[in-house]
């Protein structure tokens, strides 16, 4: 009996040393998330699947259950699928990717949803809740990640410096002709993923460098729905996911 207790013991070791990590617990409701009385929730077979459905729900304060607004409507994201935001990591098991600059994924987690951008003219737009941003000529979006204004939306001849060897010329791209600007990566850390929008697709078998993007029609139900008092998020996760971290967040069942 004690010769071969070593031996179940090292065994024990063994295995536990070789068991695939489980995730890691879901942690407290995401402050943002849980300030929320809007939430559009995106959601993908799996973290590197390139379309998924977006729908929205509402709740009339933040601890009454969400209800369902609307059905779910087709979307398009980044070409290699998603990864973990900046802000959950932590959350990761192993083997799930992490969002990094040019990595072509869209960033998972709770993400802010504060103005909206598109080429009309602000007169044009009157009928938005939120903050709108009419994009011009000049308007561009740094993506350098050794630039002072990395993960900005700036108005070139209006910065100190023009310190960018990288951007997106927002004007000149027809995706943007109506788009939301969401809070991931700010304050900026370097490297971690920039200029991530909610904006119009070019197709449904389309992909993005990293933004969430859909149908103008859905699109401008969805911008003209957003209310800054409700300080709106958007969730994406693989389906999967969000099924794990439901209890723990109070998420609303999908697809209802």
């Amino acid at each position: 009996m004690t010769g071969k207790l070593p031996l179940l013991l090292a065994t024990t070791a063994w295995a536990a040393a070789c068991a695939p990590r489980a995730a890691p617990a879901p942690a407290t409701v995401p402050s943002r998330l849980a300030a929320a009385t809007q939430l559009v929730v995106v959601t993908t077979p799996g973290w590197d699947a390139t379309a998924g459905e977006l729908q929205h729900f509402v709740r009339a304060d933040p601890d009454a259950p969400w209800q369902a607004e609307g059905g779910t409507v087709p979307v398009v994201i980044g070409r290699r699928g998603l990864a973990w935001g900046v802000d959950f990591e932590g959350l990761a098991a192993k083997g799930e990717p992490r969002k990094r600059e040019g990595d072509g994924r869209s960033p998972a987690g709770v993400l802010t949803l504060d103005t909206a951008v598109g080429f009309l003219p602000a007169v044009s737009m009157a009928w938005l809740a939120l903050p709108y941003l009419p994009l011009g000529g000049g308007t561009e979006c740094v993506d350098d990640t050794a630039s002072a204004q990395y993960n900005r939306v700036v108005e070139r001849d209006a910065v100190p410096r023009v310190d960018w060897r990288s951007a997106e010329r927002m004007r000149q791209i027809q995706q943007y002709q109506l788009g939301v600007v969401t809070g991931y990566n700010t304050p900026a850390v370097k490297a971690r993923g920039s200029c991530i929008f909610l904006h119009v697709w070019a197709g449904a078998r389309s992909t993005t460098a990293g933004c969430t993007a859909l149908d103008l029609d859905e699109l401008t139900d969805l911008v003209a729905w957003l209310d800054p008092r409700a300080h709106p998020v958007l969730l994406q996760l693989p389906a999967g996911t969000y099924e794990r971290l439901q209890g723990a967040w109070r998420l609303p069942p999908r697809g209802l």
